[in-house]
């Protein structure tokens, strides 16, 4: 539906020249929740503000169903955007803002009157119509900021990190709704977060940006399990980094030597020669904490962190490194170690990851 083809935005110029977006290609499908996630100055925003038309590429070409949105000013887009602090419209109640986009088009009356109680409904807001929006909370204003947005119906909505200033079990819940009203209504949401989490529980496929670039698309399930790199890795989740040897390589496994010696086999997502010193990548939940004699790797036991659902183990393994093994809370479990210990710590075959740097 929409396609960014090298896409840059260059800012100043000579040695003051910053790229905050460095040629940038991709696809959006129709009825998809596209999530660009990255850190702050990654070119997340900016990237979505080329599409909304507030800023205008240095380079590149951006088209939806064929059609150059380029050339079209802002208002005559078929988008709309929801702002990090919503931009509702105090002295209005929340009828009133919902419809202001349709009276803008200039709808007809009835038209405008059921397109708003289809909205208020659909964000689950029927009761509080007359209200105005300096009289509701942080998560009802966002609800009504959607609906304005969805009201036209666009065919694009573009969420610049709408959920940030809610507090924490209220984004929890909104991150479902947003996902359901996407699926009600089958309008493409492009998202823009900071957020892990957000883009794990939301999207259909995600785009890792940094330094102005993208550099993973793919699922959730993909992005996290299977890495481009390690930029990816260690943004996405928490993971542990380990120096190996490779030993032998074919197509997308490879035997890998650890610092200790050991060796375990290992996946590959990039051609790698046999011999190469490279990063592995290990979630903390693939790995187990186990008796010293059984380890894989060996060190002592710095620090144990209790997280409710889970506890972490702190290892600092004998050549060095720190390494972090997560273990559920369930009823079966005992502690198999006390702070000092000395004790293994050891992970199935081919859940690391071989990563370039």
């Amino acid at each position: 539906m929409i396609e960014i083809s090298e896409v840059s935005k260059a800012y100043g110029a000579g040695k003051a020249r910053f790229m905050a977006l460095n040629n940038v290609s991709v696809s959006v499908a129709q009825n998809e929740f596209f999530t660009l996630l990255g850190p702050s100055g990654c070119g997340k925003t900016t990237l979505l503000r080329v599409i909304a038309g507030f800023v205008d590429p240095t380079e590149g070409t951006v088209t939806m169903d064929g059609d150059n949105l380029l050339a079209l000013p802002p208002h005559r887009r078929p988008v709309n955007t929801v702002f990090q602090n919503y931009a509702l419209f105090p002295h209005l109640t929340v009828r009133q803002n919902i419809a202001f986009g349709l009276e803008m088009l200039g709808k007809p009356k009835t038209e405008i009157t059921d397109t708003v109680e289809e909205m208020m409904a659909l964000v689950q807001m029927e009761g509080m119509a007359d209200r105005q929006t300096s009289q509701i909370s942080g998560g009802q204003q966002q609800r009504v900021a959607l609906a304005r947005a969805l009201a036209p119906k666009p065919k694009v909505l573009l969420l610049d990190e709408p959920l940030s200033a809610l507090d924490f079990k209220l984004r929890k819940s909104m991150q479902i709704e947003l996902k359901r009203l996407q699926t009600e209504t089958g309008i493409t949401f492009i998202f823009v977060t900071h957020d892990q989490e957000e883009a794990l529980t939301m999207s259909d496929r995600i785009a890792v940006m940094h330094a102005g670039s993208i550099r993973q698309i793919g699922p959730p399930r993909e992005i996290y399990d299977h890495p481009a790199e390690r930029f990816v890795a260690d943004f996405i989740g928490d993971t542990n980094f380990l120096p190996v040897k490779i030993v032998t390589a074919q197509g997308s496994e490879a035997q890998v030597e650890l610092g200790s010696g050991n060796r375990v086999a290992a996946r590959l997502n990039n051609a790698h020669n046999g011999g190469d010193v490279t990063t592995l990548a290990v979630r903390p939940e693939h790995a187990r904490v186990v008796p010293e004699a059984d380890g894989l790797m060996t060190g002592r036991l710095s620090n144990l962190v209790y997280f409710g659902t889970d506890t972490h183990y702190h290892v600092d393994l004998d050549d060095g490194i720190r390494f972090v093994v997560r273990v559920q809370n369930n009823t079966d479990m005992a502690r198999v170690a006390a702070q000092g210990d000395r004790i293994g710590v050891t992970f199935p075959a081919g859940v690391g990851q071989v990563l370039r740097d």
